[in-house]
């Protein structure tokens, strides 16, 4: 009745109350009189500083959980990934990766070969870090087992892997790659290599790279079994080197052999190199290729 009688009232209020409401609704999703808006370390202009604030989207915000499988998500995810790591093998001391292949069949002559360096690594006071999975992987860490070493895993989430081999002490599952492999170089004073397939291949030509352009700094990479790795590298030199595609010196950041006592011999000299045991530089410098060029490949 109050509408009806006093007509001025009724849409007069209304008129002064939209008004009032206005600057609070353009203030969430209008820039600053300068026209810059800043959102967290982002400045954004014109266009882009449209956007309403991250509190008022973190509360506001209700309904299906799509958030965790957006990128901004993933980075948490990813940096909890390192931190995890970071902080299960800061104290690990002196250690070697292993790689091999995840097919190599337990009691085969490749399976021995990796108990073998595994046990050795660990008898020489360094523990044996492999991707945790089945094959020469697990020998290597049953091997460190068998030398009263300390045995480390460092998983991945795959579609077709067992998971982690009965012989790892301290295990460690990654969902990224790129997470994993920074674990793999390091906490490691160097790479032992068993025969392997494209995982394996993966790892070593990462490493050689690392080496290469100086990312870490004489840092051993031994490969065991001649007649497994020397057709790959008469390819390196007969084809890369041939054609310019690498210098021949590439060749010197690899070593290969045979006998399991000398692959740990070559690593633990490389690694007293590379780091001694206050955490510091053997030499108090040093380069990428001080390594190879003065020991080549061993047959």
């Amino acid at each position: 009745m109050g509408m009806s009688t006093d007509p001025q009232h009724g849409p007069k209020q209304n008129a002064e109350q939209k008004p009032a409401g206005k600057p609070a609704r353009e203030a969430r999703s209008t820039p600053a009189p300068n026209g810059i808006r800043h959102k967290g370390p982002l400045e954004l202009r014109r266009k882009a500083a449209k956007v309403t604030m991250s509190d008022q989207t973190l509360l506001d915000t209700k309904g299906p959980g799509q958030f965790v499988h957006t990128d901004p998500w993933r980075v948490l995810r990813i940096q909890s990934e390192f931190v995890e790591g970071f902080g299960a093998l800061a104290d690990l001391g002196p250690a070697v990766s292993v790689f091999g292949s995840a097919r190599t069949v337990p009691g085969s002559p490749n399976y021995e070969l990796g108990v073998e360096v595994g046990r050795q690594l660990a008898e020489a006071g360094l523990a044996v870090i492999t991707g945790g999975g089945p094959g020469s992987m697990e020998a290597a860490n049953k091997g460190a087992v068998q030398g009263n070493g300390v045995s480390v895993g460092l998983g991945i989430e795959l579609p077709f892997e067992q998971g982690m081999n009965q012989w790892v002490d301290l295990g460690i599952n990654f969902r990224y790659f790129f997470a994993r492999k920074t674990m793999f170089v390091k906490y490691a004073q160097g790479f032992i290599v068993l025969p392997g397939g494209l995982g394996t291949l993966d790892e070593l030509f990462e490493a050689m790279v690392l080496v290469q352009t100086r990312k870490v700094t004489s840092f051993p990479i031994v490969l065991v079994g001649t007649s497994f790795w020397s057709p790959m590298l008469e390819w390196v030199r007969d084809t890369l080197v041939a054609e310019g595609m690498v210098s021949a010196e590439d060749l010197d950041l690899v070593q290969v052999v045979d006998d399991p006592a000398l692959a740990v011999e070559l690593v633990v000299e490389g690694a007293a190199r590379h780091r001694n045991p206050n955490g510091g530089s053997a030499n108090g410098g040093g380069n990428a290729n001080t390594k190879g060029t003065g020991e080549g490949t061993r047959g």
